[in-house]
């Protein structure tokens, strides 16, 4: 264990970022003194640093909050090689950590599981730790979302004997272009699929796949990798030779579909009804159930848990219903996401008309280069909208892009494009609200969208 004591002071540039601000507030819980900076600050993070009295007076980098009696400084992703606070860290010879350097620093003498991969990762995470709660199991976390039952996304204690920390392929930060899962040196890796994405930063699909073969080499004798053996390129890297690494492949749990439910079918034939839905989240409850059962989760407890899953925080996340309509969000963006998400509410509801919304809000996503690996990925859909804005993408330095050029790249004449999203708004509120459910997938906010209230006036 670190030899940071609770008494300890500890930086945190960039303290509003979605998991520095959670891992913040768990270090304050423990006890610790935490101070922090950021030069913009969005909520959630501006209301949960605050109910803890974290929440930087005020936006920007003050060298002067730097002192030299800091145990540590924990530098985020979003801020620059230039930082002002961590040229004076640096200057002191204050100890300067990435998040996942700090949280393997905090769990050296736990077992840990990472769960890695493009798409689900989330979901699975939160799956595990559902069921460990579920069944009263002592663990540390690490979650990318808000899931019932967790007060914070990150916890760290000295008696917890495990951690599940969901890992992702992207840069650990600013000095450091090692992916963020390689810092936590797992015992168990769960690989979930590889579709490419950041584009920005891997910018071949060699180079992206890359990130995960040495994830999957990186682990010890006596290890496990767990994977998703219908991906291709996935199945390569499982079932590639590695000395004494248990190689765990799955698939879609067995289940059917029933009056809008779906029904789990279990090894030992018994039926289970489950929240989730769709074929991409049967694959994630196998895989949340492999690591359960390696962890000493007997089939009966993981069963009894993952009836009451229901989902992370805008994952095919309901915003309302009737008895012939639902409205859902998800946090859908990259490709294979919104491919995922648009098929499994088609197939939840094959009898309703599916209007799919997209954003494309991200680097890759309104990269002309990157733009055609959305082919086709509105397929399942009856009606197809695409919203976008041009300012997003003047200030990401891009190429500018047309509707005729989303058109192309999505393979769909009758695809509706929208640079205003009033103007899309208006769309929706002209469509026929009865046996039809609208889906609402973006990482942004469909330009500042209040999305419930949207859809509470189309339910209206």
């Amino acid at each position: 264990m670190s030899q940071i004591s609770s008494l300890d002071k500890i930086h945190f540039i960039s303290i509003g970022g979605s998991v520095m601000h959670n891992l913040a507030i768990a270090l304050h819980l423990k006890g610790f003194i935490i101070t922090g900076s950021d030069d913009e600050i969005y909520e959630p993070s501006v209301s949960r640093l605050a109910k803890y009295d974290l929440l930087p007076t005020v936006t920007g980098w003050f060298p002067e909050k730097i002192t030299a009696d800091l145990s540590a400084v924990i530098l985020g992703m979003h801020a620059r090689q230039d930082n002002p606070e961590l040229a004076k860290a640096n200057e002191l010879g204050i100890k300067v950590y990435s998040y996942p350097e700090y949280i393997f620093e905090q769990s050296q003498n736990k077992q840990r599981v990472v769960i890695a991969g493009s798409h689900g990762k989330t979901t699975i995470t939160s799956m595990i730790l559902h069921v460990l709660n579920f069944n009263k199991r002592v663990f540390n976390y690490l979650v990318g979302a808000q899931i019932e039952g967790f007060d914070n996304m990150v916890k760290l204690s000295e008696e917890a004997p495990l951690i599940v920390i969901e890992g992702d392929e992207y840069f650990t930060s600013p000095l450091d272009p090692t992916p963020k899962f390689m810092h936590y040196q797992p015992h168990i890796a769960l690989i979930s699929g590889i579709a490419w994405d950041h584009f920005n930063v891997f910018p071949t699909w060699e180079s992206y796949v890359k990130q995960f073969e040495l994830l999957a080499d990186s682990l010890p004798k006596a290890g496990g990798i767990i994977f998703d053996e219908t991906d291709d390129m996935l199945n390569v890297i499982g079932q590639k030779e590695r000395t004494d690494v248990v190689s765990t492949p799955y698939h879609a749990h067995p289940y059917k579909i029933e009056d809008g439910r779906t029904i789990l079918v279990t090894p030992d034939g018994k039926e289970v009804s489950v929240l989730v839905f769709g074929n991409h989240n049967m694959k994630n409850i196998s895989g949340a159930y492999a690591v359960c059962e390696r962890l000493g989760i007997t089939d009966d407890q993981f069963y009894e848990a993952i009836q009451s899953f229901k989902g992370a925080s805008k994952r095919l996340e309901l915003l309302g219903k009737t008895d012939t309509v639902s409205i859902y969000r998800d946090f859908a963006h990259a490709p294979s996401k919104v491919e995922a998400t648009t098929a499994a509410l088609k197939e939840q509801y094959p009898d309703r008309t599916l209007v799919a919304c997209a954003e494309l809000h991200t680097f890759s996503s309104l990269n002309k280069d990157f733009l055609s690996q959305y082919r086709r990925k509105l397929k399942s859909a009856d009606i197809a909208v695409v919203y976008f804005n041009p300012v997003t993408v003047e200030h990401k330095r891009l190429e500018p892009i047309s509707e005729d050029d989303i058109r192309t790249a999505f393979k769909r004449e009758d695809l509706h494009v929208f640079t205003d999203s009033a103007k899309m708004v208006e769309f929706l509120k002209l469509q026929t609200w009865e046996n039809a459910n609208l889906l609402l997938m973006s990482s942004g906010t469909f330009g500042d969208l209040d999305l419930k209230a949207l859809a509470d006036s189309l339910l209206a």
